[in-house]
């Protein structure tokens, strides 16, 4: 039997990326989404044609009950969740002193509340197996702090926060939680910036380029594997040296 994935924020840039490797690689690939019905269903139909498992389901990961009805799909389309991806996330470029509480309470909400309640409705079955892999999808910005992007950088060292006691609270029932922090990546995200912007953020990166959503994908998918089993609670930065 195949296992399952469930990528939150899958239907698009990374997410996309991460879907379409672990389906490649013979997983249940569990697209959620959101707002970006359109990709996700293009994705799914995409991965079904070419003789891939994939199931696009609409949730907000903010709101519980529509996570339980996730959850409850899932199990009942391909069983147990092997695997949690989370990668749901939203960015926002804007000084500090701009950003209103609604701002700053969707940024906690999506990134941190939604890690919440998708990892603590697929713990108590990866407790019960003593097996299971959670990987969170953080930022440089998480380690470092990024200026104008107060609200995004503390909303994903949160995430790492929370990777690096989970995997202590879980480590005993054989699960591993990881935190990959990419850097400056080729996706959507990046089109809040100028290319003056982008000009130097490559100039800071010792290998003069930005990085691309298909490394992250790989990175993620080696963390999912048994070969990985021994690595947890780490936070794994592929940001082509801009941050060392």
């Amino acid at each position: 039997m195949n296992r399952t994935v469930l990528i939150t924020g899958g239907a698009k840039g990374i997410g996309k990326a991460i879907s379409e490797v672990f389906a490649q690689n013979h997983y249940n690939v569990v697209i959620n989404y959101f707002s970006s019905e359109k990709a996700a269903q293009k994705l799914e139909k995409d991965l079904l044609e070419r003789g891939f498992s994939a199931l696009a389901i609409c949730a907000d990961v903010t709101k519980r009950g529509e996570i339980e009805k996730l959850i409850d799909t899932v199990h009942w389309a391909f069983g147990s969740i092997d695997v949690l991806v989370n990668n749901a996330g939203i960015s926002q470029n804007k000084l500090f002193t701009d950003t209103t509480e609604e701002e700053w309470d969707s940024m906690i909400n999506v990134h941190l509340k939604g890690m919440y309640n998708c990892s603590q409705m697929v713990v108590p079955e990866m407790v019960r197996k003593k097996q299971g892999k959670i990987i969170n999808i953080s930022s440089i910005w998480g380690m470092v702090g990024a200026s104008c992007e107060v609200s995004y950088s503390t909303a994903k060292a949160g995430m790492i926060g929370f990777t690096k006691a989970l995997a202590k609270e879980l480590g005993p029932s054989n699960i591993q939680v990881n935190c990959v922090a990419p850097g400056v990546i080729e996706t959507e995200m990046m089109d809040s910036f100028t290319e003056e912007e982008k000009g130097m953020m490559i100039e800071q990166t010792p290998l003069m380029r930005f990085g691309k959503a298909e490394e992250i994908a790989n990175l993620v998918f080696y963390l999912a594997q048994p070969g990985a089993d021994f690595i947890t609670g780490q936070v794994i930065s592929s940001n082509g040296g801009l941050v060392i």
